[in-house]
């Protein structure tokens, strides 16, 4: 039970290299006389020791942690609410190996590990969600009930418990942080299989995969020790046989291993688990906004091109921003004093504020620099947060109506007739795509309203072309939009086509 990223890959040339393992060593080809190695030097021609070659054998550090690394199975009723997470290949199957439909018992498995003696285990969130049974699987073949302890959805961790005592159990590794190319393991149950082992090394940090089905909160480690279907949950160790990383996600074309695993840094995982395990609901602090980093829009804006901030697509109704004054259009640029970097900055430190907190935003919009006071309040579950979005409205080929050409998009005054005519709520405000002009930008749809243009509101079709012409004045080739769709708010960056 592994969530996977689905990614298409171009064909690429492939290179083949070789390397001897030792500075000033000797090294055998088939079939030659051999070939002198000579030293390697580092940046700028410093010289740095040659690493040590991969160990002999992982056996001993397997011999040492399989014992606490365990197979959870589930069986999970299917509601009528259920969907599938993009990015995660597992499927759940009734008995008789089929799809289950809703309300069906179906039954799933992953990973796992005890982290104490008396039966604390760690997994993935979506490993246990929802599951109406969970069984334990112990190295030694015995099955045990467990009972979940708790979760948290935006990190994608839980803990469950089984009875008895006595269990062999890992550490988390959560002061020496390891490095890119350092060697790991991974241990679980890829494909039900049961206890495995894959050796790799770390290939990257911090990495932020920025989808729908990762968190926010998390800066993952890359790995490419094979992980599969069935690791979810299931821990990364370094040589010395602690727990660096709890495997969670995969990029992959197929379902299947292509050597890009990811897991959450033990850092994360034993500050969240530790905290569920004291039986506390992880609360994080939320403002009600969407929000996109402002890096592919400065163009578009006219900003400088080291511009950072995060860019506000859209304000819950009713919500913390909204009562606060922050408004679609704005750009985040502080927060409590603190320059805000990107969009995940934001998420991470709005996150990190307690229920209650008063957050002091600096914002840019069209009236200039201004500062907005907002009160955290609770961020809400994961399945409350989606069910917010509305039902698309107009759909792609839904029939143009007149209007005039503005920047390639045939745009018209947003009517109650128009209204009607492509289901635009009451609440939406600006000016509405009704067509797509020859070679203009086929992203847009009719029925989409343009609700800002550049930093200001757009309330007329001369308006979007007055700014439209000043951005050409100043040779820019893109403008700016805030664009309401259907299921939300979106920025885009519009290329201006040259004039006729």
């Amino acid at each position: 039970m592994l969530k996977r990223k689905e990614f298409i890959l171009g064909a690429a040339a492939g290179l083949l290299v070789a390397a001897a393992a030792t500075a000033g060593g000797f090294m055998r080809w088939p079939g030659g006389d051999g070939l002198r190695i000579t030293p390697s030097s580092g940046v700028a021609g410093a010289p740095f020791a040659q690493p040590p070659g991969a160990p002999a054998s992982f056996a001993a550090i397997f011999d040492q942690v399989a014992p606490a690394v365990v197979q959870i199975d589930v069986r999970t009723r299917i509601p009528g609410t259920a969907r599938r997470i993009p990015g995660l290949p597992f499927e759940f199957r009734t008995p008789e190996g089929e799809p289950p439909e809703e309300g069906q018992l179906a039954a799933g498995a992953g990973s796992g590990f005890f982290i104490s003696s008396d039966g604390y285990i760690v997994t993935n969130n979506h490993v246990v969600e929802n599951a109406e049974e969970i069984v334990v699987r112990l190295a030694d073949n015995r099955e045990l009930r467990a009972r979940l302890v708790g979760r948290d959805e935006s990190t994608d961790l839980a803990v469950i418990k089984v009875e008895g005592g006595g269990f062999s159990y890992v550490s988390f590794e959560d002061s020496a942080e390891p490095r890119v190319g350092d060697w790991v393991i991974a241990v679980g149950n890829p494909f039900g299989l049961g206890g495995t082992a894959t050796a790799g090394i770390v290939s990257a940090k911090s990495r932020d995969l920025r989808d729908q089905s990762s968190s926010a909160y998390v800066d993952y480690i890359q790995i490419d020790a094979a992980i599969n279907t069935g690791n979810s949950g299931g821990p990364t160790f370094d040589t010395r046989g602690r727990v660096i990383g709890v495997n969670t996600a995969i990029y992959s074309p197929t379902g299947s291993s292509v050597g890009i695993g990811f897991a959450i840094p033990a850092d994360t995982a034993k500050t969240i688990t530790d905290r569920l395990m004291r039986g506390e609901q992880i609360e994080r602090g939320y403002l009600g906004v969407e929000i996109a980093d402002l890096g592919p829009f400065r163009e578009a804006l006219g900003l400088p091109t080291d511009a950072q901030g995060a860019l506000i697509n859209g304000v819950t109704p009713g919500g913390p921003a909204q009562r606060g004054g922050l408004q679609p259009g704005d750009i985040v640029l502080s927060l409590d004093g603190r320059p805000v970097a990107d969009s995940t900055d934001l998420t991470r430190r709005v996150g990190a504020a307690r229920v209650g907190q008063a957050l002091r935003l600096e914002v840019l919009r069209a009236a200039g620099r201004t500062t907005v006071t907002v009160r955290a309040a609770r961020r809400p579950p994961e399945a409350e947060l989606n069910a917010e979005r509305p039902d698309q409205g107009a759909g792609p080929d839904a029939p143009a109506s007149p209007g005039t050409e503005v920047a390639g998009l045939v745009l018209a005054p947003l009517t109650s007739q128009q209204r009607a005519r492509y289901s635009i709520p009451a609440g939406v405000t600006g000016v509405v795509v009704t067509g797509v002009a020859r070679g203009g930008d086929r992203r847009f749809t009719p029925g989409m309203v343009i609700k800002r243009v550049g930093m200001a509101e757009a309330r007329t079709v001369e308006q979007i072309a007055a700014e439209v012409g000043r951005a050409r004045s100043a040779g820019r080739d893109s403008i700016f939009l805030l664009v309401w769709t259907g299921p939300g708010d979106v920025s885009v960056a519009l290329d201006l086509p040259r004039e006729r």
